[in-house]
C-alpha cells in the first residue's frame, strides 16, 4: 500500500522548486532579449508561468518604474531546459 506524502514532505521542496523556476525564467528571459535585442531603455523582462511550458513574457522599457510601458509581449512555448520553441507573435530583432 502507498502512503501519501504529508504536506511537511511536500513542502521540503519547494526551495528547490522556487529554484528550478526563477533559474527557468532567467534562461527565457535572455532568450527572448538574445533573440529580440536589448532596448535601450530597458527596464524589465517579466516571465511568468501560464501552465505547462507555456509562458507570457513581457519586456518593458521606460527610465524608472512609475514611466514604464510594455514594448513587447509573446506567449512562448518553451521546452524543459527554456529554450523557445514557439512565439506568438514571433520574434524579430528590432535592436
Amino acid at each position: 500500500m502507498m502512503s501519501t506524502p504529508s504536506r511537511t514532505e511536500l513542502d521540503e521542496d519547494a526551495p528547490g522548486r522556487a529554484r528550478r523556476a526563477e533559474r527557468l525564467a532567467t534562461v527565457i528571459s535572455a532568450s527572448v532579449l538574445h533573440e529580440l535585442g536589448t532596448p535601450a531603455d530597458l527596464f524589465r523582462v517579466s516571465v511568468v508561468r501560464l501552465w505547462e511550458n507555456h509562458y507570457r513574457v513581457n519586456v518593458q522599457t521606460g527610465p524608472d518604474a512609475v514611466s514604464t510601458r510594455v514594448a513587447h509581449s509573446f506567449f512562448l512555448k518553451v521546452d524543459e531546459a527554456g529554450a523557445v520553441q514557439a512565439a506568438s507573435p514571433a520574434i524579430v530583432r528590432l535592436y
